[in-house]
């Protein structure tokens, strides 16, 4: 009895709302229903069949998206759609404080963003997987996952979300967005210098 226990205490299952289901989003989404989470998608592109077949529901309507009571909303839009997409959204019509987290390649952009657009009882996680669906095609074991808790209130949501990512074996490199996109900057200028 207490093994079984013990086990469901280490597990959440998260209601995970991912808003843009593009190919980056359907990646991740497959291991985040594998590992036994509920995930619902909105995109500006019908899904719906393809929300379908793997499991998800898709919402066309954005308020009752957000009235769906995530735990977790996930971004996935492009970079440049990301300050009109959340600017467009009712987020009045969230029911509770929720964790929202990216997963853009740049990290302060997006943070001011969030910091601008969301609710202040919202919690931020700002992350990028440094891998997709090529190079975490046979599974995400030491690849690495970088991560900046932003604003988080709620530890105990913000690391269940982190545990989709620790348990399949992800590096996890806790660093400000700052320090990320310095790194970043770096390497793509030494890849573009030795690249030429």
């Amino acid at each position: 009895m207490s093994g079984s226990n013990a086990s469901s205490l280490s597990f959440t299952a998260l209601k995970i709302g991912i808003i843009g289901f593009g190919s980056f989003a359907q990646f991740l989404s497959k291991t985040m229903i594998k590992q036994g989470h509920i995930v619902r998608a909105t995109s500006r592109t019908d899904y719906s069949q393809l929300c379908d077949h793997l499991g998800i529901s898709f919402f066309r309507d954005t308020e009752e998206f957000l009235e769906a009571d995530n735990d977790v909303i996930l971004i996935c839009t492009s970079i440049l759609s990301l300050s009109k997409v959340l600017e467009s959204m009712p987020l009045h019509r969230l029911k509770q404080p929720t964790l929202f987290v990216d997963v853009l390649s740049v990290k302060e952009y997006p943070r001011d963003v969030l910091l601008k657009v969301l609710p202040e009882e919202s919690d931020i996680l700002c992350t990028h997987p440094m891998f997709g669906p090529e190079s975490g095609k046979e599974g995400w074991k030491d690849l690495a996952f970088v991560y900046e808790r932003v604003r988080i209130r709620n530890e105990a949501t913000c690391s269940s979300f982190l545990q989709i990512f620790r348990s399949e074996g992800c590096k996890m490199l806790e660093m400000t967005c700052e320090e990320h996109d310095k790194m970043a900057a770096r390497s793509q200028f030494v890849t573009h210098t030795i690249g030429r």
